[in-house]
């Protein structure tokens, strides 16, 4: 599937090709710290497919526990986190599904790191609903 990404501002766009089936929800501690929420909704795009149309992202290299480290990318003007990344050569760029225009299609269809995962976030159907602020 083609689709399509930029960040709240606009500055960077790209574009990809993913396997719609492949979307996950990762719970760990780290994701919900660069997120500033629960979890975070991933999709992997192989590193040839990945293109990246405007603007130029920064880059914060984290080190996991297992001291691997990724690069992070976000714009540098509004903060919207774009993808991580191996540092170098990278084989996939994982993409930030809320970044997709195309995210709606993007159903998880796995979790990650649930052992990590707030007690309220992996259900919240009884959550009260509104439809808009």
């Amino acid at each position: 599937m083609k689709i399509e990404g930029r960040c709240h501002c606009g500055q960077i766009t790209y574009e990809a090709v993913v396997d719609p089936d492949k979307v996950a929800i990762c719970h760990c501690t780290d994701c919900q710290m660069l997120t500033g929420s629960a979890y975070r909704a991933n999709i992997q795009a192989p590193a040839e497919t990945f293109v990246l149309r405007t603007g130029q992202p920064k880059i914060y290299i984290k080190t996991a526990d297992s001291g691997t480290k990724r690069a992070h990318a976000f714009c540098p003007n509004c903060g919207t986190p774009i993808y991580s990344s191996a540092i170098t050569d990278p084989p996939t760029y994982s993409l930030r599904v809320g970044c997709i225009k195309q995210r709606a299609k993007l159903r998880p269809m796995r979790q990650i790191w649930c052992r990590s995962a707030l007690p309220w976030s992996m259900d919240i159907r009884a959550v009260e609903q509104l439809s808009r602020q």
